[in-house]
């Protein structure tokens, strides 16, 4: 494929087309199994992300505000690693590994955007979490239908009205010079270094909207955990502490993966980072991260696992009865 280009007025070549993403060239014997392992995992991250929407839609004994939010995060984890994984598939495949300049633009839209929505939504959880724990007996009056739409919306429209404003600010930039990209998508770091003209204010503002949305919702997660802890390190016996601690360490699990993830890829310095190890910690975010957490909230949560096995008997007796 032949990239268009136009001189700038200081002798760069002005990318007018594409950007190549390099991605994993340079694994040429290993690209046909990498497919199958990068398929495989999406495949099963489709899976079990629909299968928790479709158990709490079916059994009315989730549908509460904890399962709520599942859901929402769910659709998330869904849209999230299909704006990533679907095109770092067709380009394990074929050649010419290029994507339009436009499709780079939708492609990080869509990425930045359920990330810092999931960045909210997981803040959102943590707060029923310490309603829940910390407030019982006020939790229906508290936690509403209403709050709880409210809270879902507020996330959605942080990550939606950031996110936008971030990602047109980035590719109002002028991009020059190469037009290949060492990254498998269109991730904020490596499109920025793309840019043929001084960037530092945009690397300031990516690090401010790292740290008020990023980081915001992460002190209150930690906040709303130092809460839930010293209560339930206050009850009296074991079984309770047991029972309180086992209804949040599967949001817990979530927060850790997908926070280390996060804070490793946009806070650390630049010295410490490579293309190859960038391509690895994404690698967590964008598919091992989603994968794990329909199976983190289905292994570590009872209420789950009772409702899945329901649903499953109630299928085989509809099918038994037609038979």
């Amino acid at each position: 494929m032949m990239i268009n280009s136009e001189s700038d007025p200081g002798g760069n070549q002005t990318i007018s087309d594409v950007f190549i993403l390099v991605g994993f060239s340079n694994l040429h014997e290993l690209q046909s199994l990498l497919f199958l392992v990068f398929l495989f995992t999406y495949l099963v991250t489709l899976m079990g992300n629909l299968l928790i929407i479709l158990v709490i839609k079916l059994n009315s004994s989730l549908h509460t505000p904890m399962y709520f939010f599942l859901v929402n995060l769910s659709l998330l984890e869904i849209c999230y690693t299909t704006s990533v994984v679907p095109q770092m598939l067709v380009h394990l495949l074929v050649e010419e590994k290029a994507i339009s300049i436009a499709g780079c633009a939708a492609q990080m839209y869509v990425f930045t955007i359920m990330g810092l929505t999931e960045c909210c939504l997981l803040a959102a959880m943590a707060y029923d979490r310490y309603v829940a724990i910390c407030h019982p007996l006020h939790y229906t009056t508290i936690m509403s239908g209403r709050v709880c739409v409210l809270l879902a919306a507020a996330s959605w429209f942080i990550g939606i009205s950031v996110e936008v404003a971030q990602t047109t600010w980035i590719f109002s930039l002028p991009f020059c010079g190469s037009n290949r990209i060492p990254h498998f998508f269109c991730d904020i770091p490596p499109v920025v270094k793309m840019a043929c003209t001084d960037t530092s204010k945009n690397e300031i503002v990516v690090l401010t909207v790292s740290v008020l949305f990023i980081m915001s919702p992460f002190l209150l997660i930690i906040l709303s955990y130092i809460r839930i802890i010293c209560t339930i390190l206050r009850l009296p016996s074991a079984e309770g502490r047991h029972k309180a601690f086992s209804t949040c360490s599967s949001h817990l699990t979530v927060v850790t993966l997908f926070y280390g993830t996060a804070l490793v890829t946009y806070l650390r310095p630049k010295s410490s980072s490579s293309p190859e190890s960038d391509q690895v910690i994404s690698l967590m975010y964008t598919v091992v991260t989603p994968m794990l957490n329909p199976i983190i909230y289905t292994l570590r949560n009872k209420e789950v696992k009772g409702a899945f096995r329901k649903t499953v008997e109630k299928g085989i007796f509809v099918q038994n009865q037609r038979n």
